[in-house]
């Protein structure tokens, strides 16, 4: 199961495992039964500490459970955990086996404080980047609290849950058999979610914390950019961020940050803030701003207002809030989001296997969506709304060169069909002649660029352009003296990561040049 490289990797790994334990497998005679067998076979071979029995009885089959001392730890596998969930699966081995979660003492001991029973149930696929975060964070809750339960699911495995429960987005996650969320979440997010008291008590925390010389609001490349350079100055810096990473941590692939050759976005967020960390920065998560209150007179302070309740304040402020994925806004798109409309074809691309899905755009995102998912579903229409893609010519030359996939161009989506479940078509316009259609489908990913997050200073004296994007000069300064902006929310042109990392550090200069002068 495991070939050579993998197995020295884990074998290094699992030295780390101090106490003993063992695997419950529950198994049929089904070939994927037989594959979870060999994969479990391969690591209990690989050290003592670790034994394995087969004669689980879960109905979901195959699946496995980790027992400690003959307890039960809370976490189940349903599936065979390897693609993006072998680091969960091995993290999983890790801390059951004794080593150290790497989580603060703060959120271990808010953890181990949480009362009452809470079964979860996570629902993921295997290519999916956003899911491991949930495994991770909700295994470690169930190994740290006996009152936690969790089981990781492999959606594509146990088809006939996804189609009962109507799984059409992962990571989907399930509280004592409700859905308590969807997307990516941290371990502070789902505790926050789970424990209100100690969120609205940390808001609190926050408000008293001392005026910082330079706040950075969003904690994407931008952001992090600006932290380092601001703290390298010796001033007093901060970063309040709604997650930290922004919307890096939705990209698969990254082959165009200069001298890294290749990388993901989770991985590139985690080097971000593992850097940011080197230096003395005040990192807060979940703050999503609502509000700015500038300075009253020169040289005042900045005062930033959030949705948990906080609020902080700064002699110098960085925003940079990044952008998001652009809805179509039509009737249906809504209502049917996570029901057939997704916005992420590698994380909910293999949920479609089989089916017929449009991608709506075509530029670079959606013609490499349509590339993806072609080696997925049944059919796939890409719908562009101008007359010709606007994708790199490799990659047109690819998308044609697809049985499966069929292009419309100069269409205009109007509507996302469903049958109040789930979705079912989607109807299009021809620009040229005016004439409706409709295309009988099961999913529909959008892919039509970025908006910037800027809704929350509609009320304030930053310029913003029509687009709603913040308005800078040469050095990073917005209209209000004092206020920087920098990234995916200012009117900066192409919005790359690379650039977002230069910007950010000009921000932060521009920052620190005004408050030596000021």
């Amino acid at each position: 199961m495991l070939d050579d490289t993998l197995k020295s990797q884990l074998n290094a790994y699992l030295q780390k495992v101090t106490h003993p334990f063992e695997i419950v497998a529950s198994l049929d005679d089904d070939d994927k039964s037989q594959e979870l067998h060999r994969l479990l076979t391969d690591i209990v071979g690989l050290t003592d500490k670790i034994s394995l029995t087969t004669d689980g009885n879960d109905a979901r089959r195959p699946s496995f459970t980790l027992k400690r001392s003959g307890q039960e730890t809370g976490i189940v596998f349903a599936g065979i955990p390897m693609g993006h969930e072998f680091t969960s699966l091995v993290l999983a081995l890790l801390q059951v086996g004794g080593h150290p979660p790497k989580a603060s003492v703060d959120v271990i001991e808010q953890i181990k404080s949480l009362e009452g029973e809470l079964y979860f149930e996570t629902y993921y696929s295997l290519s999916c980047q956003n899911c491991p975060d949930v495994v991770q964070a909700l295994n470690l809750m169930a190994i740290l609290n006996p009152g936690v339960h969790h089981v990781a699911i492999d959606g594509a495995l146990f088809k006939d849950e996804v189609e009962q429960r109507q799984v059409m987005s992962v990571p989907s996650i399930y509280l004592n058999g409700e859905p308590f969320d969807q997307g990516r979440m941290s371990l502070e997010q789902i505790l926050a979610k789970v424990d209100t008291g100690t969120a609205e008590c940390e808001a609190a925390k926050l408000s008293e914390k001392p005026v910082f010389d330079t706040l950075m609001i969003g904690g994407g490349p931008a952001g992090a950019a600006a932290a380092i350079y601001a703290a390298r100055k010796g001033i007093r810096t901060g970063v309040a961020a709604e997650r930290f990473g922004g919307q890096v941590l939705d990209t698969m692939a990254i082959e165009n940050l200069i001298s890294v050759p290749h990388t993901e976005g989770p991985k590139l967020a985690a080097a971000l803030e593992e850097h940011v960390k080197e230096y003395e920065v005040d990192i807060m998560n979940l703050q999503r701003a609502v509000a700015l209150v500038p300075a009253a007179e020169a040289g005042g302070e900045h005062e930033v207002q959030f949705a948990s309740g906080a609020s902080l304040k700064a002699r110098t402020l960085v925003l940079a809030t990044g952008a998001r994925w652009r809805e179509i806004g039509v009737p249906g798109e809504a209502e049917y989001r996570n029901k057939g409309v997704a916005y992420c074809p590698h994380c909910d691309g293999p949920l479609f296997k089989g089916k017929r899905v449009a991608v709506i755009g075509g530029g670079n995102s959606g013609v490499e969506a349509a590339i993806d998912l072609a080696g997925l579903v049944a059919e796939v229409t890409l719908i562009e709304f101008m007359d010709e893609l606007r994708a790199d010519a490799v990659l047109q030359k690819k998308l044609a060169s697809l049985p499966n996939v069929e292009i419309i161009k100069g269409a205009r989506t109007t509507e996302v069909n469903g049958d109040g479940k789930r979705v079912n078509g989607l109807t299009y316009e021809e620009r040229a002649s005016g004439e409706i259609r409709k295309v009988a489908l099961e999913g529909v990913f959008v892919q039509i660029g970025l908006v910037p997050n800027t809704e929350w200073l509609k009320d304030s004296p930053i310029e913003l352009s029509p687009h709603g994007e913040i308005i800078t000069n040469e050095r990073g300064m917005t209209s209000v003296p004092g206020i920087f902006a920098a990234g995916d929310v200012t009117t900066v042109p192409y919005k790359q990561i690379v650039i977002a990392l230069g910007e950010g550090s000009r921000a932060a200069l521009g920052a620190f040049d005004h408050l030596i002068r000021s």
